[in-house]
């Protein structure tokens, strides 16, 4: 890190390293929804028993919400999450990604069903656990 440094994004990149460390750890199992099966390890993921083709960005974010599924994440937390805590840039990027990621698992992307938008929150996954 260059100086002068805020505590703030000390702190944020401590908490990314250790974030880290812990996911190399511990061997990722695969999580099964009612419409979508996602497997962190092998980065695949599946809709209705039909392979889905993600990028690595699309795979993170679908990753970052599943994990919290029926939680609301921030554009700031998926950023975090994603692109990591020294990311520096325009927050929209997460709709830009998330709006090609919902155009490959929803059924009708302009309504979505399984990632909900909160407004003024963020979003939402919502396929529930089997």
């Amino acid at each position: 890190m260059t100086k002068p440094f805020s505590p703030r994004e000390l702190v944020a990149r401590i908490k990314a390293v250790l974030r880290r460390g812990r996911k190399g750890a511990q061997p990722e199992t695969e999580m099964v929804f009612r419409r979508l099966r996602i497997n962190p390890g092998a980065r695949r993921c599946w809709k209705d028993d039909a392979p889905v083709d993600l990028t690595a960005l699309e795979f993170d974010l679908l990753h970052a919400l599943a994990q919290h599924h029926g939680r609301v994440l921030s554009r700031e937390q998926l950023i975090e999450q994603v692109w990591g805590s020294d990311y520096y840039g325009d927050e929209r990027v997460v709709d830009v990604h998330l709006g090609h990621l919902r155009k490959k698992v929803e059924d009708d992307p302009v309504t979505p069903a399984l990632i909900v938008t909160v407004r003024g929150a963020g979003y939402r996954f919502e396929d529930d656990l089997v």
